[in-house]
C-alpha cells in the first residue's frame, strides 16, 4: 500500500478510535480558537479538539491534493501528555498517533 493510502487509512482508524472513545465532538471550538498561534492550539483547545478539528481536515485535504506529506512528523508525545489522565481509555488512540508519527517520520528523499 501508497504511503499517502496507508497515511489515508490510519487517519480513519484515528476518527473512529476518537469515536469509539468519545472523543468526537458534534460542534467545532469557537472561530477564534483556530486563531491560535501555539502549537496544537494549546492555548485554546482541548488536544482532541485540535485533532479533530485541525489536523484530520489538514490531512486528509493534503491527500486530497496529493500535496507532499510532513516529514520529521511527531505528535504523539505530545498526546501522551495531554491525555495522560485519560489514560489507560486513551491508550488505543495513543497507539494509532504513534503509527502515524511512524508513518510520517522519515528522511526526505
Amino acid at each position: 500500500m501508497s504511503l499517502p493510502n496507508q497515511v489515508r487509512h490510519i487517519l480513519s482508524v484515528i476518527e473512529q478510535s476518537m469515536h469509539d472513545l468519545g472523543l468526537w465532538q458534534a460542534m467545532p471550538p469557537e472561530a477564534q480558537a483556530f486563531s491560535s498561534t501555539e502549537p496544537f492550539c494549546i492555548d485554546s483547545m482541548l488536544a482532541e479538539e485540535w485533532l479533530q478539528w485541525v489536523l484530520l481536515p489538514r490531512m486528509t485535504a493534503l491527500l486530497d491534493a496529493n500535496a507532499p506529506l510532513p516529514t520529521r512528523f511527531v505528535i504523539a508525545p505530545y498526546f501522551e501528555e495531554a491525555l495522560k489522565d485519560k489514560q489507560p481509555n486513551c491508550m488505543p488512540l495513543l497507539v494509532l498517533l504513534q503509527k502515524l508519527d511512524a508513518l510520517l517520520n522519515i528522511e526526505p528523499e
